[in-house]
């Protein structure tokens, strides 16, 4: 018998000086363990409620209807089995947001969380004062509402009015096909890299002070403390915030709506903006159904590999 097991054997000796059985202390262990997996559930209950109505559901019901022609040629959906997903690979449209898409993540998810982290590390490095002013700066961005964000940065594109127009009144952005994708990915960069700054600064604090302490007796520069002792202690947090970006990258739609609309002839269109277009100015149900699905199945194959290969190399703090 091990001495824990002696340990929880001995504190429970009868008057007659007996000792209670193994099996009866694993018994009570059990159903201990038992009682707290159930008020931990009923705990989770409230949560996992909206998650199945409000995300599990709609998921699941997008690919029943993926499976039916519903648009305004049918009067009641009709069963056509893989048929939307067949027109889609056929559809130039679908292949032109899909590829924006990539390059929107691609070039923002990086950006942002590069961003991210200088921007949390240089004002950890400041006094407290300096830590405030720059982190209400940083951060200032997150807190303008999507539609205010937009028509800011419509207004600096704007030619010959905007604040680029004074510098170039030549310039058209927005409306040239070649730009005008670039110009929406620095709006985006420019919008999320503070709200992803906040995350690493929760990291940054989660680091004890001695272990840079000791990269400084070892002689670690300033760089080498970040790429030897900073970062590595960062990947949990990294993990999470490259979730959180990504999906930014692919629900881009307020954006879209105000400054382009998907144009100049598609070039910014964004694949969850077509499902919008498809399913509400289209009435095409089935077909915006199944790019939901397709939407859905990209960003949990991207998220699942990331997290399972980036989880093997992340340190947990005990």
């Amino acid at each position: 018998m091990s001495t824990a097991e002696q340990a929880l054997i001995r504190p429970q000796m009868s008057a007659a000086g007996s000792t209670v059985s193994l099996e009866h202390i694993r018994e009570k262990a059990k159903k201990k363990k038992w009682r707290t997996s159930i008020r931990a559930w009923l705990l989770l209950l409230p949560s996992l409620i909206f998650l199945g109505i409000f995300t599990v559901y709609p998921i699941v019901q997008s690919a029943i209807s993926s499976l039916y022609k519903d648009d305004l040629t049918t009067i009641a959906p009709i069963f056509c089995g893989l048929d939307n997903y067949k027109g889609l690979a056929a559809d130039p449209v679908f292949w032109e947001c899909m590829r924006n898409n990539l390059l929107i993540a691609v070039v923002t998810v990086p950006a942002s969380i590069g961003l991210g982290v200088l921007m949390a590390s240089f004002s950890h490095s400041l006094g407290k004062k300096g830590k405030t002013i720059t982190r209400i700066g940083f951060i200032y961005p997150t807190f303008i509402p999507l539609v205010a964000a937009a028509n800011i940065w419509m207004f600096i594109y704007t030619p010959i009015y905007g604040l680029l127009g004074y510098i170039n009144p030549n310039w058209r952005l927005l409306a040239n096909g070649k730009t005008a994708i670039w110009a929406i990915i620095v709006m985006l960069i420019w919008k999320q890299a503070g709200y992803l700054m906040l995350f690493y600064i929760a990291g940054l604090n989660g680091i004890s002070r001695e272990v840079f302490e000791a990269a400084e007796l070892d002689g670690a520069d300033g760089f080498q403390k970040f790429r030897l002792v900073t970062w590595p202690l960062l990947k949990p947090t990294t993990m999470y915030v490259f979730i959180i970006a990504l999906t930014s990258a692919f629900k881009t739609v307020d954006h879209l709506y105000i400054m382009t609309k998907g144009g100049p002839g598609n070039a910014t269109n964004m694949l969850l903006f077509y499902i919008y277009q498809t399913g509400f100015d289209y009435w095409n149900n089935g077909k915006a159904s199944a790019m939901t699905v397709i939407l859905v199945g990209v960003l949990l194959v991207i998220t699942a590999v990331k997290f399972f290969y980036d989880d093997r190399k992340a340190y947990y703090h005990d």
